[in-house]
């Protein structure tokens, strides 16, 4: 299928079946249920986590097979972000003119700063690339101000030419982006008794390039190019020795990664037509490294899970304040009540990086390989319980006198 391996495609069927019925798995609870503040089939965050998904899977085939470890990668981000704005602003509100511009922005910009980094390897190689995007971070705030907007965001206005689309909407609203005439904030909600699921055009055009994103790692991952960013992270001092030059692998390895940052800032534009300069912060780099160390690093679908762990603690944690918390202990004793709120109440709303932190301290100290070897060790004790039962009543019916 699609000249992929069986298991390799029956991995992207589950990825594309996810991503398609996530607006209604991802709301398991009704709609007036207490437990409803759980659910995560809202618009807003599912393109979060689709479009982190694709930040951190371009990041994965930079880290998770080469070994390099970019802590600039929220430069491209920011860069592609920019472009698909200017892209608004310039030409017309069709966000595939924005998104083109995005990738094509990073992709340049990502071999520039490639070319230069690469030339060191290991903690120079990710202080260089801090550096790159500290400066960037810093050109974006102040030097270039008029282009960027700095503080103020870059957004679309009423004065732009737009010189394929129209500068207001009908009503003197400002227009909204749209892939071709459905507008990305359309979509219908279904009811299905005490449960209601949105769907949402802008979801749906983050989906395709996902699954789209994702099938391009795969082949990248088992093709001769992605054993050759194994053989960088493996040995690369070897690779020398027999002739082969690392760096050109490497620096197409970095593009790749920084377009497909490109791509994540560029659906983030489409989503919502405005770039700030926050996006090229260094937390913003350091968010898509724990993304994918989470998930798996080197694995295909770790840094999706992975994003989509963060996403959710850092849209539902950090709504749940002492309020919801004192619901939750209504039944017991005020006195007790009382303490579990001031016990829990560290780990939510603003303080959710804490339970971040300690998830993350768990999940390096007892799964190295992120989620995903959790999910690995629960199929491996499953198949042992299965086989064991097996091997019991093969036992047992060997054991029974033939009448």
């Amino acid at each position: 299928m699609l000249g992929l391996t069986r298991k390799d495609a029956m991995l992207f069927l589950i990825v594309i079946a996810m991503v398609v019925f996530a607006p209604f798995f991802l709301n398991p609870f009704p709609a007036d249920s207490s437990l409803a503040q759980f659910n995560a089939g809202y618009p807003d965050l599912m393109q979060r986590f689709l479009i982190f998904g694709i930040f951190a899977i371009g990041f994965n085939i930079l880290f998770g097979l080469t070994g390099y470890l970019s802590f600039g990668h929220a430069a491209f981000l920011g860069a592609g972000s920019y472009a698909g704005v200017w892209m608004f602003k310039l030409l017309g509100m069709n966000v595939l003119g924005a998104i083109v511009a995005s990738v094509a922005v990073a992709g340049v910009f990502s071999l520039l700063i490639g070319y230069i980094s690469l030339r060191r390897s290991g903690i120079y190689f990710s202080i260089l690339t801090l550096a790159f995007a500290q400066m960037s971070y810093a050109l974006a705030l102040s030097v270039l101000s008029p282009i960027t907007k700095g503080e103020s965001m870059l957004q679309v206005t009423h004065t732009d030419p737009r010189v394929l689309g129209v500068s207001m909407g009908p009503d003197g609203s400002l227009p909204v982006p749209h892939f071709f005439g459905i507008e990305m904030r359309d979509g219908f909600e279904i009811t299905l008794g005490a449960w209601e699921f949105t769907i949402n055009a802008g979801y749906y055009l983050c989906a395709l390039f996902m699954i789209a994103t994702f099938y391009i790692s795969i082949r990248i991952f088992r093709s001769p190019f992605g054993m050759m960013l194994r053989a960088v992270k493996s040995n690369q001092q070897r690779m020398n020795y027999t002739g082969l030059n690392p760096r050109p692998y490497t620096l197409a390895a970095f593009v790749i990664s920084g377009m497909f940052a490109g791509l994540a800032g560029g659906l983030m534009v489409s989503m919502d037509p405005l770039a700030g300069t926050e996006r090229m912060l260094w937390t913003r780099s350091g968010e898509v490294v724990l993304m994918t160390i989470l998930g798996g690093m080197g694995t295909l679908i770790g840094p999706v899970l992975g994003a989509g762990l963060i996403k959710y603690l850092e849209n539902i944690l950090s709504k749940i304040n002492d309020a919801i918390l004192h619901q939750w202990f209504a039944a017991l004793p005020d006195g007790l009540e009382d303490f579990l709120v001031t016990i829990v109440h560290p780990f939510i709303g603003k303080g959710w990086h804490l339970t971040l932190g300690l998830i993350f301290m768990a999940v390096v100290i007892f799964l190295p390989g992120g989620l995903v070897e959790g999910g690995q060790r629960i199929a491996r004790l499953f198949r042992g319980r299965k086989a064991r039962e097996a091997e019991a009543e093969a036992a047992k019916q060997s054991q029974t006198p033939a009448e």
